[in-house]
């Protein structure tokens, strides 16, 4: 029998299943490290993925609540484009991945979880990093605790690093 040890997932199984939408939601409290908020735009902000593919997985977000590109005002796609090359020379400058996947999921049977409200994915690669554990098991290893990677990138989205 093969066993996958990953407690931290039981708190996503078990855990209470908010209402509403946490892009909305979130940015509203006042609580930006216990929400993975790591930068505050005009119109946009930038989130880590509480559930990654990997370690500095990323999301920028509008504030606004839209489930399609055709609905976003030309100023919100550029700020979400600017936040996107700032995630990208934060994660640069803190984790050195060799790479990145950038996307969008438009609609559920596009993979999109949150369907309804748009959002960007930065992922992180480096070489290797899809290995036995993907490829024959179809599990991702996250070899770091989220608030690291959280405590790491902070400073450079706030231009102290």
């Amino acid at each position: 029998m093969k066993v996958l040890w990953a407690p931290w997932r039981i708190e996503y199984i078990l855990g209470h299943k908010e209402k509403g939408c946490i892009f909305c939601d979130k940015p509203k409290e006042d609580k930006d490290r216990d929400n993975l908020i790591l930068y505050r735009g005009k119109l946009s902000f930038i989130i880590m993925n509480k559930y990654p593919y990997s370690s500095g997985h990323l999301m920028v977000v509008p504030y606004r609540h839209v489930h399609s590109l055709e609905e976003l005002k030309v100023e919100e796609l550029t700020e979400c484009m600017v936040l996107t090359v700032k995630c990208l020379k934060c994660l640069k400058k803190v984790l050195h991945p060799d790479g990145f996947n950038i996307g969008l999921n438009i609609g559920v049977v596009a993979s999109a979880s949150i369907d309804e409200h748009l959002h960007w994915h930065i992922v992180p690669r480096w070489a290797g990093d899809v290995g036995f554990m993907t490829i024959l098991e179809d599990v991702r290893v996250v070899p770091e605790h989220i608030l690291v990677t959280y405590d790491k990138l902070y400073p450079c989205f706030k231009g102290e690093g």
